[in-house]
C-alpha cells in the first residue's frame, strides 16, 4: 500500500497542536528569569535551566504561599467532588439500567442537561440559587457546584459500561443463595469498576480545572488554583511556578491513569480466571 504523505502531515499537525503546548508547560518549569519570562538576558546569551521554582514549591516559599494554598484546595474539592459523584453517579445509572418509565426518562433528561448547558449559565443559575438561600459563597458551595456537573459525566461514564451487562450474572447470584448487598459488591460492583473508575478520573480532572463555574460561586478567601492563576497571569513574577506546579499535576495525572489502568487490567483478568 502506497503512503500517503498528506496524512502523515496531518497527524504530526493535529499531535503537535495538541502536545507542544504542554511540552512548553514543562519547559517554562525550568526558566531562571521569572521576569522577563525568558531564557536568554539583556545580550541574547542562553542562561541556562534552573530547578529553584520546585524547590520553592517543596519548600513552601511564603512568596508563593497563596499559589499553594489554591493548589491545596482544588485538590481537595476535586477529590471529595469525585468521591461524592462516583457515589450519586452510580446509583442514578443503576436506576437508569434498571427501571424504565416517564420518570427515568425525566431522570435521564435531567442528568443529561448539565453536559449541553453553557459553564456560564450552570454557574448564575447556581449563583442565583445561592443567593435565593442566603448561603454565604465559599468551600461548600464551589463544592456542590463541582458535583452538580460531575455527576453528570460519571452517570453517562457508567451507562456506557452497563450497556454490556449481563443480567443473568445478577439472576445467577440470587439463585445461588447471595443477598442483595453480596451481590452488589462481590459481583455487579467489581464488573463496574473499570467504569467507576474512568468516570471518576473524569470528574477529578473535570472538577480541577474549572474556572467559569468556579468564578461564579466562590466567596472570599476561597480561590481554586485555576481561579488564582487566571488572576495572575499578567503581573506575576513568580508565573514560572505555576508552571512547575502544573508539571507536577501532570505527573500525578499520569500516574492516575496508570494505576486505572492496572486496575481496569487486573478486574478482567480476574474475571476471565473465574469463567
Amino acid at each position: 500500500m502506497k503512503r500517503s504523505y498528506f496524512s502523515a502531515v496531518i497527524l504530526a499537525l493535529v499531535l503537535a497542536f495538541l502536545y507542544v503546548p504542554i511540552i512548553l508547560v514543562v519547559v517554562y518549569g525550568f526558566i531562571p528569569n521569572g521576569i522577563s519570562m525568558s531564557f536568554f538576558d539583556a545580550n541574547g546569551d542562553f542562561i541556562g535551566f534552573t530547578g529553584k521554582w520546585y524547590s520553592m514549591i517543596f519548600a513552601g516559599d511564603r512568596r508563593i504561599e497563596a499559589l499553594l494554598e489554591s493548589f491545596w484546595l482544588s485538590l481537595t474539592i476535586a477529590g471529595l467532588a469525585t468521591v461524592i459523584s462516583c457515589v450519586l453517579g452510580t446509583t442514578a445509572a443503576l436506576a437508569l439500567h434498571k427501571w424504565k418509565g416517564r420518570l427515568q426518562s425525566i431522570h435521564h433528561a435531567l442528568v443529561y442537561t448539565p453536559l449541553i448547558m453553557p459553564d456560564i449559565l450552570i454557574g448564575i443559575s447556581l449563583l442565583m440559587l445561592f443567593v435565593a438561600c442566603c448561603v454565604d459563597c465559599g468551600f461548600w458551595t464551589i463544592l456542590i457546584a463541582h458535583v452538580t456537573f460531575c455527576v453528570s459525566y460519571v452517570v453517562m461514564t457508567i451507562l456506557a459500561r452497563l450497556q454490556d451487562f449481563d443480567d443473568r450474572i445478577i439472576e445467577a447470584s440470587y439463585d445461588l443463595g447471595a443477598g442483595v448487598w453480596y451481590t452488589f459488591f462481590h459481583v455487579q460492583l467489581p464488573i463496574l469498576m473499570p467504569g467507576i473508575i474512568a468516570g471518576g478520573l473524569l470528574a477529578f480532572t473535570l472538577s480541577i480545572d474549572d474556572v467559569v463555574i468556579t468564578t461564579f460561586v466562590n466567596g472570599a478567601g476561597t480561590n481554586t488554583f485555576p481561579t488564582y492563576v487566571s488572576s495572575m497571569t499578567k503581573h506575576s513574577r513568580n508565573l514560572p511556578a505555576v508552571f512547575a506546579l502544573s508539571t507536577l499535576m501532570l505527573l500525578f495525572t499520569c500516574v492516575l491513569m496508570g494505576l486505572s489502568k492496572l486496575i481496569s487490567r487486573g478486574g478482567h483478568t480476574k474475571i476471565k480466571g473465574n469463567k
